[in-house]
């Protein structure tokens, strides 16, 4: 499916830009599970780019492993529609089967068999031409050659881990969905996973990342999702924060701050701004532009500015909040 004007997404009424002339190589539309009268996942409508990692962030219960499972045709759905890599979910499921990578946050592996010999019978079950070598490269990647004819109910969760990343890759996938793929790795490994993710969006891979750890979500993702049930709103993480909280610039003085509020709160461009501990904090629509002003009123009011910074909340900050505006009950 190729986009070939201006895209935008809906969630709930927030409209995301796509790029045009991109490649989508994930699209859902009013996508909807039920499992009797429990709605796991409620119309949900995405449109992801082909190279895009895709954060999909929301608490336990809230859908989003039935949603991986409903577009790698592992469930099907009760309504709506999808399509993978241009193939229709439900009707052409081997298509999708054959061309996408999974992770599963319990994977299951034959304890009783050897490493190499667990992945060369799922790369043979992918029909992957080159076994050996597919085998051999992934093992060496995620650092588990030396344990190659260890029978893997010996391995640590981490070591399983690894092993179940190397499997979800044999094949080359062009799209990889990932669920908590860094779970129980050290931090050493975690970084070999989110290498390996740059490495694979370099060569043009969609990911589709699911992931309590927002530090990583933040750092990975071109864009991520908040989700429970239904989508909550889609954005780049920078975007979101300044929705969520709009531009703080945090001013620091040497002495008080709080006779400076009057001289900030006079320009027509400054949004809320409070004083505490030395510093004043004021919210600036465009503070590239903005800040120079409010620095020649702050020193021709006497005040002796040491440095200027804004304020940065991280993703996990943005998610929390969204998380508690989505309880909180309409008035």
């Amino acid at each position: 499916m190729q986009a070939g004007t201006d895209l935008t997404l809906l969630a709930d009424g927030v409209t995301v830009p796509i790029k045009s002339g991109v490649r989508l190589m994930i699209h859902t539309q009013d996508l909807t599970k039920a499992f009797g009268d429990h709605v796991a996942v409620d119309r949900l409508n995405l449109d992801i780019a082909e190279g895009e990692v895709f954060g999909f962030l929301g608490p336990n219960g809230a859908g989003k492993t039935t949603t991986i499972r409903m577009l790698t045709c592992l469930i099907a759905p009760t309504s709506g529609s999808a399509r993978v890599l241009g193939y229709e979910v439900g009707r052409d499921d081997e298509q999708i089967r054959r061309n996408v990578g999974i992770l599963t946050e319990t994977p299951g592996m034959y304890d009783r068999l050897s490493a190499h010999h667990n992945l060369t019978i799922f790369a043979k079950l992918y029909e992957v031409e080159k076994v050996d070598y597919q085998v051999e490269k992934y093992l060496k990647l995620l650092g588990l050659w030396e344990r190659k004819d260890s029978p893997v109910g010996e391995f640590s969760k981490g070591m399983r881990q690894k092993l179940a990343i190397a499997r979800a890759l044999l094949h080359e996938p062009k799209v990889l969905f990932l669920d908590e793929p860094t779970s129980a790795l050290d931090p050493e490994a975690s970084r070999l996973v989110h290498d390996f993710i740059g490495e694979l969006k370099g060569r043009g891979r969609t990911i589709f990342l699911c992931t309590h750890n927002l530090d990583e979500a933040d750092r990975l993702c071109d864009r991520v999702a908040v989700f429970r049930t239904h989508l909550r709103v889609v954005d780049t993480p920078g975007r979101l924060r300044r929705q969520v909280y709009g531009r703080q610039v945090v001013f620091h003085l040497r002495g008080p701050a709080e006779p400076y509020l009057p001289t900030v709160r006079a320009f027509p461009f400054a949004g809320e701004a409070e004083a505490a501990d030395g510093k004043l904090i004021i919210a600036l629509d465009d503070p590239e532009a903005q800040n120079p002003d409010v620095i020649r009123a702050l020193v021709g009011a006497g005040a002796d500015i040491q440095f200027v910074g804004e304020l940065r909340y991280s993703l996990e900050d943005v998610y929390l909040q969204l998380m508690k505006e989505d309880e909180t009950p309409a008035a």
